[in-house]
């Protein structure tokens, strides 16, 4: 039987098709009976069961392991001929030592430890460690080869610790739990064993492995760190707010009011390069990327080869990493605490390829800031910042395990993905207001329609001789003559920074001069980069979110659903002031006046049509969620609509639901909207491709004028017109959005951290019936942080409850993200990606070099 299909890439064709009905087949005819086979399809890799219709479905989805021509594991018999190269197939049934990638893991982390110490400085010869890191060596070195108890083969101590580490944040285990169970463990082994007894012995032997993190102390009102020249004050400098709080005369250890965790990153850039798995992709943006019309990566746009131009010394060597910074808030206790967010700021490569860029492995949680810094951002920011300047001016040494030799690693920060509130925080220009756009700034057409600001004007992108520009009271009264707004460049947005005077940490801001055009809140930290000025793009503006905000206001004026149309009461007023569009105006009978439904919006049967069509709809498995859920028939609305569904909504079905329901005028421009956002997200963008989508934007958001109110056009509706511009400069908008964000963050989510954090009330806890409850008792102050540094909860006075209603306990949990599959534990220790961060109730944080 000829199994050629197996390599085959188009997974589409007959013979490949063939070949999976030839594969069920002999899987059903050497295994009778059987509802479960192995599944080797290349994500299985003949490690899952799989029931037989579910196999042929991921052999599909997913292909077949090219190395699995012989089909041993599926009753398949070997001769001696053929055995001997069964043996050497290690995708087929992987056989992994847990030893030796332990062994591994240490040769990543110290990859000159075993050469001759010389003082020698040439690239050829690794730079030698020092007598601390060498001690560090020796102790790993010891736990890797000395068994768990004697006669034990399977295990050292380091592997065993890591792989119930590796457990530990799988399954969110508490500190306690894991205490409990590690206390089993030992108690089960012989008697001689060297298994640690508790987390804390455990987290000591993986200390020397690195990539640890800093606790920096922070002001009460967020002024500033008490940080490098700060370090040794006891009171801020600009509130004289004290450093720490007020404890008991007797103590000894200090409390501070608020504290900040760094993670330095020069080691988890380091790391990139001491694994030859990652060392050879970190120059594929180089060496191995096609440079033509398409772009697939961010390399292939306009700021990277301006950026290679203006600094060639950065850019002879590609193994100089180009990064990119995010940052959001999220809620890590849920409806316990609905005013409470953390906001990491997570920082990635762009070197890597394409299918490794974005991935949640390769983020680097950088600051962990534990409570919304609003515009003070900035002041958490400083530490990175400096280190930041440090990798662009000094570099670090850093040893290159492909080619084993040390270079010089040099960094730079391309730009930020953030969403639009954050992006005000994070660029210190205010979205919000008269002058909300970030591009065009102070050249922006807004007015005050309908009780609140919204942006218009967009024939000024019209060329100039365009007959749209004559018209008036099909927009918005009057005739467009102004050319485009300017653009400006990063020499000139740092002029307009020093020509303002800040108030410390942006607190106020004093204006030197009269202006009208100063929209800024602070001054941000990232301008003091040596590059950053002359940077095209610096601050990104993020699909994800605009494309949502879009679809919502675009399809709640079309339901004319309650509270979330454009088209209200304020609305047709405002026209009938502005003295334009007469057809939409209030019809007013005798003393009364009422809103006819408009041309642009569902009738009620018509609503109730489009809403019976969205539930009828079922999409593959995988390719989005169940959107029936979020329909509303009787309502006549939607809800709990994510990002994706909107994603999917505006570009797959919002079209054909509305087609048949709404005036052609009405629909053709929401379908070139629905183009629109369908060729910029793609994953390949072509030049000529984004010059027509700028044409295209420009014509939909005109024809929208002509047809919505002014109130429906918000700063989402704005800043379309900037979006192809954008992905000229950066490349495709899948490496520039929040999704592989907000999947990180998801993950974050599900660890929030309870049972401890926030302790509830006596009076609060639930009481069975047959009990009577207790008397109200006075509120118990509890000083979290004071626990944190005496190591553990506070003891409580002990109310006087029934033992149903007593609490049993309250064992602090982490932040963790899970990984996964087992498999990968040793993989990404290895590399040192994304950095688990556990904010725990008594202050320490878990071993962050167990990246998972």
């Amino acid at each position: 039987m000829s199994r050629r299909w197996i390599q085959n890439p188009n997974r589409c064709s007959d013979e490949y098709l063939d070949g999976i009905e030839d594969f069920i087949e002999f899987a059903r005819r050497h295994n009778p009976g059987a509802t479960r086979i192995r599944c080797p399809c290349r994500k299985c890799n003949n490690t899952l069961w799989e029931t037989i219709e579910n196999v042929g479905f991921h052999l599909v989805r997913n292909g077949m392991i090219e190395t699995y021509s012989i089909w041993n594991l599926h009753g398949e018999q070997l001769d001696h001929a053929s055995s001997s190269n069964a043996t050497r197939m290690d995708s087929v049934e992987p056989t992994v030592d847990h030893n030796d990638q332990v062994m591994d893991i240490i040769e990543d982390v110290f990859p000159f430890a075993s050469t001759n110490i010389s003082n020698q400085r040439e690239d050829d010869v690794p730079t030698p460690i020092d007598s601390a890191e060498f001690e560090q060596y020796e102790k790993l070195l010891k736990n890797a080869n000395q068994e768990l108890y004697p006669g034990c083969e399977s295990f050292s101590i380091l592997t065993a610790i890591v792989e119930l580490m590796h457990e530990k944040i799988k399954y969110r285990m508490s500190n306690l739990c894991f205490d409990y169970f590690l206390g089993v463990f030992k108690r089960m082994l012989p008697t001689d064993n060297c298994l640690p007894k508790d987390h804390k012995q455990a987290k000591k032997v993986l200390n020397g492995l690195g990539l640890g993190y800093e606790k920096i102390h922070a002001c009460k009102n967020n002024c500033m760190l008490f940080y490098k020249e700060h370090e040794t004050l006891d009171t801020c400098l600009i509130c004289n707010e004290s450093r720490f709080k007020m404890t008991y005369h007797n103590r000894t250890t200090k409390i501070p009011q608020k504290v900040m965790r760094y993670l330095p990153l020069k080691p988890r850039l380091q790391r990139l390069y001491m694994s030859t798995h990652t060392a050879t992709d970190m120059r594929w943006h180089k060496e191995k990327r096609v440079d033509d019309d398409v772009m697939r990566h961010p390399a292939d746009g306009e700021a990277w080869k301006e950026f290679d131009r203006t600094f060639p010394e950065f850019a002879a060597d590609p193994r100089n990493v180009r990064l990119g910074l995010a940052t959001d808030g999220f809620n890590p206790y849920g409806v316990l605490n609905q005013h409470h967010s953390t906001w990491p700021i997570f920082v990635f490569p762009y070197n890597l390829p394409p299918w490794k860029c974005m991935k949640k492995e390769y983020m680097m949680m950088t600051v962990l800031i534990t409570e919304d810094p609003g515009r003070s951002i900035d002041v958490y920011l400083r530490p990175l910042v400096d280190e930041l300047k440090d990798l662009w001016t000094n570099g670090v040494r850093t040893y290159d395990k492909s080619i084993g030799k040390m270079f010089t690693l040099r960094a730079a920060v391309m730009w930020t993905v953030n969403d639009f509130p954050a992006y005000a925080m994070v660029s210190g220009w205010s979205t919000k207001g008269y002058m909300a756009c970030p591009v065009c700034k102070e050249d922006v057409t807004s007015g005050w329609h309908a009780g609140k600001v919204c942006y218009l004007g967009y024939r000024r992108w019209l060329p100039w001789d365009h007959e749209w520009r004559e018209k008036d009271k099909e927009f918005d009264g009057n005739t467009e003559r102004r050319l485009r707004p300017r653009e400006w460049s990063g020499d000139e947005i740092v002029e307009q920074l020093n020509r303002l005077d800040f108030a410390p940490f942006g607190k106020t801001v004093n204006r030197t001069r009269p202006s009208t055009h100063m929209n800024w809140t602070h001054k941000p930290m990232f301008f003091e980069l040596p590059y950053w000025s002359k940077l095209k793009l610096r601050h990104n503006l993020d699909v994800m979110h605009v494309e949502k905000n879009v679809f919502n206001t675009l399809v709640g004026t079309i339901l004319d659903i309650e509270g979330k149309t454009k088209d209200t009461i304020k609305a047709r007023l405002d026209l009938e002031r502005m003295g334009i569009r007469r057809g939409l105006w209030m019809n007013r009978d005798s003393d009364k006046a009422r809103r006819d439904l408009a041309f642009f919006s569902l009738k009620p049967n018509e609503k109730k049509e489009f809403l019976k069509f969205v539930s009828s709809v079922k999409f593959p498995d995988g390719y989005a969620s169940n959107i029936a859920r979020c329909v509303n028939v009787d309502g006549g609305k939607f809800t709990g609509l994510k990002s994706h569904d909107c994603h999917v909504f505006m570009q797959r079905l919002l079209l054909v639901g509305i087609r048949h329901l709404l005036p052609e005028d009405v629909v053709k421009p929401i379908m070139l909207l629905s183009r629109f956002f369908s060729q910029l997200t793609a994953k390949t963008l072509r030049k000529t491709d984004i010059l027509q989508l700028r044409h295209d934007i420009v014509q939909v958001l005109c024809k929208f004028e002509m047809i919505f109110p002014p109130a429906f056009f918000t700063s989402m509706m704005h800043v379309m017109v900037h979006l192809p511009e954008e992905a000229l400069l950066a490349g495709p908008v899948n490496y520039r959005w929040m999704y592989p964000i907000e999947r990180l963050l998801g993950e974050l989510k599900k660890s929030k951290p309870r049972d401890g954090l926030l302790l509830p009330q006596f009076s609060e806890l639930p009481v069975p019936p047959r009990f009577s409850p207790p008397p109200p008792l006075p509120p118990i102050p509890v000083d979290l942080d004071r626990a944190r540094d005496v190591g553990g909860i506070p003891e409580l006075p002990r109310p006087h409850v029934e033992p149903a209603a007593a609490i049993v306990g309250f064992a602090p949990n982490r932040l963790r993200r899970a990984s996964p599959s087992s498999g990968d534990q040793f993989r990404r220790l290895r590399y040192g990606f994304c950095p688990i961060f556990h904010a725990l109730a008594d202050g320490c944080v878990g071993f962050i070099g167990l990246l998972l």
